[in-house]
């Protein structure tokens, strides 16, 4: 049996890294993208240890042109043409996304407003809508939502509500989509420790890793095993919502931290 192939994007770092190398562990062929094209290559070779076969594209998810010409690319590279008759896109992890900055609204600089709207709504919905075609029924889409798309907390403003448009959007391609039986997921992980909190603080490592101190925060991984769980269910049985917090957090904004 061929193994079944899935396109990840944000494959370079965090959930997207941990989930491309969960997936090749369980048999899954990969497309991965990110705008880093380096360390992809990196994250694609050692799943290709790993037993995958994987393609890669560079490209920003921002950018809608690029956005098609990449998806293009990566299915032609792989052979799949569902259209055709011949193999279909078994599984979307639209991962790609960011938090720039944190405090009052008010204070908010517009470049960093500009740069969450368009990677984590414009850039979630471009690559969706590129890939859809690609599927059939039994395939599965994974968005990558947050506990910040369920509650708001202090400073997130913005990227609250990006994310809040991200568990609507789940909540609407699930509805238009369930006709063509494609099933549409969101996983919402609270606190993790990966680049997150180095991207919003922008480069600030003291306040990153302020933001983890005294508690045992989710990893990666845990979230990867997350979206080999929903994608590996059963034709009829879809995993609408998905939201994944550590012990030690109680919602967006209630954290238990020991004082080191």
């Amino acid at each position: 049996m061929s193994r079944p192939w899935v396109l990840i994007s944000g494959a370079s770092s965090g959930f997207g890294e941990a989930s491309a190398l969960q997936l090749a562990r369980e048999g899954w062929n990969l497309l991965l993208t990110s705008r880093r094209e380096a360390r992809l290559e990196a994250v694609a070779n050692t799943c290709r240890e790993l037993g995958a076969e994987v393609h890669v594209a560079a490209w920003d998810m921002r950018e809608r042109q690029d956005t098609l010409k990449g998806v293009e690319h990566l299915m032609s590279r792989a052979g799949i043409a569902p259209s055709q008759g011949g193999t279909a896109l078994e599984g979307l992890v639209n991962n790609a996304g960011l938090a720039v900055g944190k405090g009052p609204f008010d204070e908010g600089l517009d470049d960093d407003w500009d740069r969450m709207i368009d990677t984590n709504v414009k850039g979630l919905l471009f690559l969706a809508r590129a890939c859809v075609p690609f599927m059939t029924a039994g395939s599965r889409m994974v968005n990558m939502g947050s506990i910040a798309g369920k509650q708001v907390y202090p400073g997130g403003n913005v990227y609250c509500a990006s994310k809040h448009a991200v568990d609507a959007l789940s909540q609407a391609m699930r509805i238009d989509l369930v006709e063509r039986g494609i099933g549409v997921s969101q996983i919402c992980p609270g606190a993790a420790e990966t680049e997150f909190s180095n991207v919003r603080f922008k480069g600030d490592e003291a306040a990153a890793d302020a933001v983890y101190r005294g508690f045992d925060p989710l990893v990666a991984q845990d979230i990867a095993e997350a979206v080999s769980f929903v994608l590996s269910r059963p034709p009829h049985v879809c995993i609408n919502d998905m939201v994944i917090m550590p012990t030690a957090q109680a919602s967006a904004h209630h954290l238990h931290k020991v004082p080191s």
